[in-house]
């Protein structure tokens, strides 16, 4: 059985995928707002230079399209991998789940303790 650790590169790689995919939507939206924008313009040119926008366009949302499914088929991989794990290793698994709620809860007493509120 595999097992899958998700480091804090990973999870800053992912941030960074979201906010990239965030980035390329609102970028379509734009280009998409542009092309209807000029879509009255007759120049042989502009339309020319609309209709391959138009079809890189509809490449690139179909490529995002397929990214988050991708995305998708992966996290579900992941949570049948951590499934599995848990009901192969059950006592493992509450070990693991203690010491992380241990150190979450060390590390917020410590933050929270830090900030003190003078009181007049």
């Amino acid at each position: 059985m595999e097992t899958t650790v998700d480091t804090k590169a990973e999870r800053s790689r992912n941030g960074a995928r979201r906010a990239a995919a965030g980035e390329f939507k609102n970028l379509v939206s734009d280009v998409e707002e542009l092309m209807s924008r000029i879509a009255d313009v007759k120049d042989v040119e502009v339309a020319r230079l609309r209709s391959k926008v138009q079809g890189a366009l509809a490449s690139a949302k179909e490529s995002l399209a397929t990214s988050v499914d991708g995305l998708k088929v992966r996290a579900r991989q992941v949570a049948g991998n951590a499934d599995d794990y848990v009901r192969a290793s059950p006592w493992q698994a509450v070990g693991i789940a203690a010491l992380a709620g241990l150190a979450i809860g060390y590390l917020a007493s410590r933050r929270s303790s830090g900030r003190t509120v003078a009181v007049q």
